[in-house]
Formats: structure tokens, C-alpha cells, sequence
């Protein structure tokens, strides 16, 4: 895989944040109202290509995240391309995390690793469009050798050995040629739908969203619980209704749950067992997203029950995910495509995730997540487990990449524009910037107050 001679020589940040918390957007059981937000990192080159990657959050903090990724990116300015991507790859990740001082105040987690993934998801993106192929078919190209040489194996190796990851890669190339194939048909990853499921809709607006998705051909709906038991009931009675008497009727509609962090082990076992009537799948982040031996108690405690239990949007790094996955505490793996740190840590997870059997459900409620994911989602089918699953989707937002990620007939329109899909519009960023210029950024204006006056409180 030849990479084209470039340098990178400057870098910028950018503080991006939409004022969803107006129409609570976002809204869970552990926050009532975020403005969803990216931490933008643009990687400058000598020649015309440039590389753009974000990490998510949800409004205040984000400034912290572009001060890390001021911090993190200067360590790769002036240096040629070709040595930081490719078989070099591994290295130049290891690089990024090994600064003492850096390490000292975020070892591999926390606001420095979220800047992490912007710096080096800018670089996937830089080396893709060089290629003048997207980010999937970057990895779906390289040999197991060239996709081995990406990763980092430092503390994984109790868990998965570099030549363990070479055997399981060898062992997926049957197939692999028909798989790009139904990629390139977009039909290789089916997405599920967040879209009504906001704990802050009411409702009418609740009934009308799923009414609405069922008809653009979604077959999995995740709604939000984790407020009073009556409430989630209720909702979710709604959900059976609308879902139960669509004009599909022969089709199952699948149920999945997310409690956002809100509950202890106990509480989340006996909530659950209550909702048990609705036939989730699964129920998504049930306690505290660093409880590994929690989440292994209530999986046991909702065996009998068929329902599963799912994490990883809070999953901060490959050596938690290994312990999830080692310990048999979680059945759906949720990779996060910036929690983590970039598209190199995404695929030592993935590999885990294979060894163990335990199926890639991506996080992707957010802004960006959806343009990075599909690409994750992707690698996963044709690459690494060979098997579909699901992906989330959330439809906003989107309107602001110039090349926004797209659903048809139930499925992700695989990408196929050089690049990692996120970057994003020009005038997007200028008027959404914070705190913005005067004139220029929403931020400025009087309709953002009541936001700005509410963060004093």
C-alpha cells in the first residue's frame, strides 16, 4: 500500500457544539439535556489533501478536548506521512500515548484520550484520502500482516497474541472477496434506530417518530428508560403498540434498552426483570460503565430472562473492553469510534470481540458517530468477524458533513468517498463555533441565553 510523500505541517482545533439540549435531543436517564459537540482536530499538509477527525461530546468540556489535542498533535507536525501510517502505524499510535506528562494526568482514558481519538482518527482520514479510498477499504485492502502491524498490543496479550490475531485474519479471507461485495451493494450492515427513543420526547412525538421509522424500513428501535418503573412501562407499552399493529406485522420488531448508567447492580436486575414482559434484546450501559464484576452479575441475574446486557460507549480503552470480554461480563461489544483512541484501538477491540464471539454493536448516538461508524461496522462484517449485526442511527445532525452518512431500505449506504466521512462543513463550523465570533457564531446570538444562563446554575 503506497502512501503518498506529504508532511504534516500544521494543525488546528476547532469547539463545535449544537444547541440540541432545546429539544432534548439526547436526553437520557443520566443527562437531561447535552449540546451535542465535537472536539475538531484538522491535520494541514504540504500538498492538497488535509485530514479531519472529532471526537463527541456532549457541551461543556469540549474546550478541554481541543486543549489535549493542542497537547497531542504536535508530536506528529513535520514528519512525513509515510513513516505514521502503514507498517508504521502501531508505532506512531504507541508514540501518541507515550508522552510522560500527558500519560501522568490521563493514562489511556479520560479527556486526553478522547483528544487522542481526533488526533489519530485525522490521520486515518489524511492517509485515506491519499489513497483515494474510504477508511473501510483501507483495512479491507490490507493483508493480516499490514492490519496486524496497525495495533498496539501492550496489556492485550493475555487476551489475544499477535499471531492469534494473524491466524483468526487468515482465517476470514474466504468469504472476504463476496463480503466487499455486499458492502459495495449496501447491504453489509443493517441499522437499528435511537430516533424515538429520547427519555425527553413526549408522547405524541414518541408514537409519531417510531411510526415514522417503521416505514423507512427499521426493524430494531432502542428507547431510553431508567426513569420511575411507571414511566418506563409505559413508554415501552407505547413502543409494543406502535411496534406490535405496524403494517408489517409478519416482520418482528426488536426491542433494545438503555439505562445510560443510571442504576446499581441491584436496582438494575430488579428494573430489568420488571421490563422483562417487553422482549428486550438487550439492556445498553446498566450500571456504572467501569463495573466489569457488575455487569457480570447482572448478565447472570437476566440469563433467565433472555435478556442481554450490552456496554462500550463509556468504554475507555482495549484493556477494559478485554476484561469485559475475558470475564464473559457482557454479551453485545460496544465500540465507540473516539472514546476510544482512534481507528487503531477500534480494531484490537474488534479482534478481541471476534476471538471471544461476542457480537460488534457500535455506539453511534451522536454527532459524527454514525459517518465514523458505518466505516467500523463495515470492517468488522467483511474483515475481522464475518458476521452482520446492527448499527445504530440517529437522524441528526447529518445536514453539516459534506459527506453525511445515509440510510436506504434499512441499511447503511456504504461510504465511498476517500476519507473517514467526517469532515465537516465549513460554514457548519464557523457558525457553530464556541464561544464564536461576534456576528458569525449561533453562540453570539440571543436565542443561545437561555442555554449560556443555565450553565451558571
Amino acid at each position: 500500500m503506497t502512501t503518498k510523500e506529504i508532511t504534516i505541517t500544521s494543525f488546528s482545533t476547532r469547539d463545535v457544539r449544537f444547541p440540541t439540549s432545546l429539544d432534548k435531543t439526547g436526553s437520557d436517564a443520566m443527562n437531561a439535556a447535552g449540546d451535542y459537540s465535537a472536539a475538531y482536530c484538522i491535520l494541514e499538509t504540504d500538498s492538497e489533501f488535509s485530514g479531519h477527525g472529532m471526537t463527541f461530546t456532549i457541551g461543556r468540556g469540549n474546550d478541554l478536548v481541543c486543549a489535549a489535542i493542542s497537547h497531542l498533535a504536535p508530536r506528529i507536525l513535520h514528519l512525513p506521512l509515510s513513516s505514521l501510517v502503514g507498517r508504521n502505524f502501531g508505532q506512531t499510535w504507541r508514540h501518541l500515548v507515550n508522552d510522560s506528562q500527558l500519560r501522568w494526568i490521563g493514562p489511556e482514558k479520560g479527556v486526553i484520550h478522547l483528544a487522542l481519538g481526533a488526533v489519530v482518527n485525522a490521520l486515518w482520514d489524511l492517509w485515506a484520502k491519499t489513497l483515494g479510498k474510504p477508511v473501510w477499504r483501507v483495512v479491507a485492502d490490507m493483508t493480516p500482516e499490514e492490519f496486524v502491524s496497525c495495533l498496539d498490543f501492550r496489556y492485550i496479550t493475555d487476551a489475544i497474541t499477535p499471531d492469534e490475531a494473524l491466524a483468526l485474519l487468515h482465517s476470514m479471507q474466504e468469504g472476504k472477496a463476496e463480503r466487499i461485495a455486499e458492502a459495495e451493494r449496501n447491504e453489509a450492515v443493517p441499522a437499528y434506530t435511537t430516533s424515538a427513543g429520547w427519555l425527553g420526547y413526549d408522547e405524541d412525538k414518541m408514537r409519531r417518530l417510531l411510526k415514522e421509522t417503521v416505514a423507512q424500513g427499521y426493524r430494531h428501535f432502542k428507547l431510553k428508560v431508567g426513569g420511575s418503573l411507571a414511566d418506563d412501562i409505559k413508554r415501552l407499552t407505547i413502543a409494543r403498540e406502535v411496534l406490535d399493529t405496524s403494517d408489517t406485522p409478519g416482520e418482528e420488531k426488536v426491542l433494545m434498552v438503555d439505562a445510560n448508567q443510571i442504576w446499581s447492580v441491584p436496582e438494575a436486575i430488579e428494573h430489568m426483570k420488571s421490563l422483562a414482559g417487553f422482549k428486550p434484546w438487550f439492556i445498553e450501559e446498566p450500571t456504572s460503565p467501569d463495573d466489569i464484576l457488575g455487569h457480570l452479575a447482572i448478565k447472570k441475574a437476566l440469563l433467565p430472562y433472555d435478556i442481554k446486557v450490552a456496554t462500550g460507549e463509556m468504554c475507555q480503552n482495549r484493556v477494559m473492553f478485554k476484561q469485559f470480554l475475558m470475564s464473559g461480563a457482557i454479551d453485545i461489544c460496544q465500540i465507540d469510534a473516539c472514546r476510544l483512541g482512534g481507528v487503531n484501538e477500534v480494531l484490537a477491540v474488534l479482534l478481541m470481540a471476534k476471538k471471544f464471539g461476542v457480537p460488534i454493536v457500535p455506539h453511534s448516538g451522536g454527532v459524527g458517530l454514525p459517518e465514523y461508524t458505518q466505516h467500523l461496522s463495515t470492517i468488522d462484517y467483511v474483515v475481522v468477524s464475518g458476521k452482520k449485526s446492527v448499527l445504530e442511527f440517529v437522524d441528526h445532525l447529518h445536514e453539516h458533513f459534506v459527506w453525511p452518512s445515509v440510510i436506504e431500505r434499512g441499511h447503511y449506504v456504504t461510504p465511498t468517498q476517500p476519507g473517514y466521512s467526517v469532515q465537516m462543513k465549513g460554514e457548519s463550523m464557523e457558525r457553530f463555533e464556541y464561544p464564536g465570533e461576534e456576528g458569525k457564531s449561533w453562540w453570539r446570538t440571543e436565542e443561545a441565553r437561555g442555554i449560556l444562563e443555565g450553565e451558571k446554575i
